[in-house]
């Protein structure tokens, strides 16, 4: 089975990865969440999350420097954990990652719509009390088509595209960082609580979302097959994505806390970008708002090919169809993957925002578990190859634990009723039901390939290292 042609370089891999974890609400809703738990329980507590994201990081780096193959973290499941964990792995991630594909459809066109007025005329129809509109499905349909396009003839392309948007995205947060931090006081910052608030619950409060904010660094490990990397530097860039990206959010966040108090920010509509325009910066107000437009474009691209790379991955392994592994040989591009990911973007899309939030929800879940899956992963590689395990470029010993605690806490909120991050009853409940019980009908019937082959065609040429392995253990 071909292999993925190699094409991406470290900035086109750190500017898919980053772009994986930075969208687009955060930068206008910050204003609902500084009044719910103060300008210091959002940015420390993201701090947090952060730091959180970054332990489980180390065991994505640790295992993406043996394995740099798509698909990622269901090459790791499957060649460590075994084929029932690998395909849960992989059904959880493209659950996730399609259910930002189809958000992002109808998502392009309401933000479009805050300055756009025709975005909200002609509407079609209203699905969970949300109407949906032709001009946002027209606009969503066409974004859609237009990734689908930048991927067809080369990963190249679609990275270097992004390269540009996301280096545009960094130039005008630098932008805002420096204006609104030299512009500013910090007397508009502290105290970051108001006297009501309890700093310390306020700030580990918003841990939990401060980790879902950073969930999309995988998208790293994803691509690791496209890069024209050494797997060392590869690993690196895992790693990286979630520091750079953080500091993103956290500073920008900050620079509109700073450049007029955090209470009055709190007050408006649109967060920070009604924060720089009030502040007397209308120039920088669009550039808020250009970082919103392109941390939506630049996620739709990274998780529109992360998730093509998914599907080869379990397509190699049996797990899917083996046709949507098949790589075209002049591109060496999965065009029957990507034509799957566009039709099911497409058919969950135009369920409109308020349905296609219940499937986004449930999406934190889905990431938290695949999140603890790879570090027990990790911790399982040394008993099962151990004269793999000795040559990890990488051995980050007790740290991802404390991510998968950090995951785990997520499922645990969103599961148990009457908290911050409980899921809707009933649809989203449902919905995450629906999910597990269409993948265990999915795994039940796809064919079960002989391990060796499905080693083969899932590590390629990294598969020597397993069978230099006297421990290797087969099904």
């Amino acid at each position: 089975m071909a292999d993925l042609k190699k094409s991406l370089g470290f900035f086109q891999l750190l500017a898919l990865g980053v772009a994986g974890v930075i969208g687009s609400s955060w930068i206008y809703t910050n204003s609902a969440f500084f009044t719910k738990y103060g300008a210091g329980g959002m940015i420390f507590g993201l701090l947090l999350g952060t730091a959180l994201a970054a332990c489980v990081a180390l065991a994505y780096s640790e295992l993406t420097s043996l394995f740099p193959r798509a698909g990622g973290e269901v090459v790791y499941a499957y060649t460590i954990l075994g084929r029932a964990f690998g395909f849960v792995t992989g059904w959880l991630l493209i659950g996730a990652y399609m259910s930002s594909t189809a958000f992002y459809v109808t998502a392009f066109g309401l933000l479009l719509g805050k300055f756009m007025p025709v975005m909200d005329q002609y509407p079609l129809y209203s699905i969970a009390g949300e109407a949906v509109t032709a001009p946002v499905l027209l606009a969503g349909v066409i974004l859609t088509l237009l990734i689908f396009a930048l991927n067809w003839f080369g990963v190249e392309v679609g990275g270097q595209v992004q390269v540009i948007l996301f280096a545009t995205m960094m130039v005008i947060g630098l932008a805002l960082i420096t204006v609104g931090l030299g512009a500013g006081s910090p007397s508009n910052f502290w105290p970051p609580y108001r006297p009501d608030q309890n700093a310390v619950a306020d700030t580990l409060r918003f841990v939990v979302p401060g980790m879902t904010y950073m969930a999309g660094f995988g998208l790293v490990a994803v691509l690791a097959e496209d890069a024209n990397l050494p797997p060392k530097k590869i690993a690196s860039a895992v790693v990286l994505t979630v520091l750079t990206a953080g500091a993103f959010y956290s500073l920008v966040l900050l620079s509109s806390a700073w450049v007029l108090p955090w209470e009055q920010v709190a007050q408006m509509d649109l967060g920070t970008i009604d924060a720089f325009r009030v502040a007397g910066f209308p120039l920088l107000g669009w550039g808020a708002f250009a970082v919103a437009i392109l941390g939506l474009l630049t996620s739709f691209l990274g998780l529109f090919i992360a998730t093509s790379r998914i599907v080869v991955a379990m397509g190699r392994a049996g797990l899917l169809p083996a046709s949507l592994a098949e790589v075209h040989a002049g591109s060496g591009v999965p065009r029957r993957a990507l034509v799957f990911v566009a039709t099911v973007t497409l058919a969950l899309g135009w369920l409109g925002k308020g349905a296609v939030v219940w499937f986004l929800d449930t999406g934190g879940i889905y990431l938290g578990l695949v999140w603890i899956l790879v570090v027990t992963a990790k911790y399982a590689l040394p008993k099962k190859y151990p004269h793999l395990a000795s040559k990890r470029r990488f051995n980050a010993s007790w740290v991802p634990a404390v991510g998968a605690l950090g995951a785990a806490a997520i499922i645990v909120l969103t599961l148990l009723p009457n908290t911050n991050m409980a899921l809707v009853w009933p649809a989203e409940y449902i919905i995450l039901a629906m999910w597990l019980i269409i993948g265990g009908i999915l795994f039940a019937v796809s064919a079960k390939v002989p391990r060796d082959r499905a080693l083969d065609a899932l590590l390629g040429e990294y598969k020597e290292t397993l069978d230099a392995d006297r421990s290797s253990v087969t099904e």
